[in-house]
């Protein structure tokens, strides 16, 4: 399993009328982090292109456990951890500095075919990129 891990550190802008990062901020790190583990392995954008295939979130999960602040440094801990034919599995942990966990999340990732928008077979050469 190829685990990739995000430093975040939490600025004014994230941070909601309750004074905690908004929920919404939890999607936004994900889907920057799951791009950035993406590229590290080799599956990027423009070899996605090149090899007729990408993905798509179909479902986001998130339990929220502890809330973080504002100034707070944020470990944000993804890895592909499941595949079926057409889908992937991804979960994520999100703690702080003092290794607290804040928040566990899942997203269900299909592949699909850019042309027709259908869901695809996930590429052999692909798979090898998260394993």
């Amino acid at each position: 399993m190829n685990i990739y891990t995000k430093k975040i550190l939490v600025g004014k802008d994230a941070i909601d009328e309750n004074e905690h990062v908004n929920n919404v901020m939890y999607v936004h790190w994900m889907n920057e982090v799951v791009i950035e583990h993406s590229a590290s392995v080799g599956d990027t954008i423009k070899y996605q292109r090149e090899n007729s295939y990408m993905w798509v979130s179909k479902t986001h999960t998130i339990d929220y456990i502890y809330s973080a602040y504002e100034g707070d440094t944020i470990y944000l801990k993804t890895w592909a951890e499941a595949y079926k034919k057409t889908a992937s599995i991804r979960k994520y942990e999100f703690t702080n500095q003092n290794g607290t966990l804040l928040a566990k999340a899942q997203t269900v990732f299909v592949c699909l075919n850019p042309d027709t928008l259908r869901p695809i077979k996930i590429p052999e050469e692909t798979l090898r990129f998260y394993i």
